[in-house]
């Protein structure tokens, strides 16, 4: 920390290009090869590389600087963002049913930014959250390959979902680059 504020010095983990997160060898992101063929296998690259970062930034931090606030007003968290995110992947699945709506996780309105405090156990149970309706919306989306196909009872498209889901990951992740490096001074992509 330097001595004139309570800010952290800004860092990188990177020695091969200092503006990176993670050398390229260390990048789990990175791929060899070319990029898939297709337009549903684009998304879903496009996809899986945001959910990486996500995890990315949240990674090597305790429970209390996960859940560390930005500034005030605000209650977001890279915490609140993994719970906000869990909670977005469970209602967009609630797009593309007909029935009843899936209950929310963290209860109403901005609870899951609420409700994101320092516990090692909420932190653990907010990751696990995370990865369970990821794999449960990208389970009933496997049985819709045709990005025209429009379901739910607003008819939305495959594809609109799928954007709408990179767009969404991609500004949280925008957030969480912030948030890192007020918690320790951590920069890159």
């Amino acid at each position: 920390m330097s001595r004139m504020s309570d800010q952290p010095e800004r860092w990188s983990q990177a020695t091969t290009y200092p503006d990176m997160w993670a050398d390229p060898d260390d990048d789990p992101r990175n791929s060899d090869g070319v990029s898939p063929d297709g337009e549903l296998a684009t998304l879903q690259d496009f996809l899986t590389s945001y959910r990486l970062t996500l995890k990315m930034k949240c990674e090597g931090l305790d429970a209390e600087q996960l859940a560390r606030r930005s500034v005030p007003p605000s209650t977001m968290s890279l915490l609140g963002l993994v719970r906000h995110l869990a909670e977005v992947e469970r209602d967009w699945r609630n797009w593309i049913r007909n029935g009843e709506p899936l209950p929310k996780l963290y209860g109403e309105r901005d609870a899951d930014f609420n409700g994101a405090v320092g516990d090692p156990a909420l932190v653990d149970a907010a990751y696990a959250d995370l990865a369970r309706e990821q794999a449960a919306l990208d389970d009933e989306l496997a049985g819709h390959p045709d990005l025209g196909e429009r379901l739910g009872k607003e008819g939305f498209a495959v594809r609109e979902l799928m954007v709408h889901r990179i767009e969404e990951y991609a500004r949280h992740c925008g957030q969480a680059d912030l948030l890192r490096e007020c918690i320790d001074g951590r920069v890159g992509q």
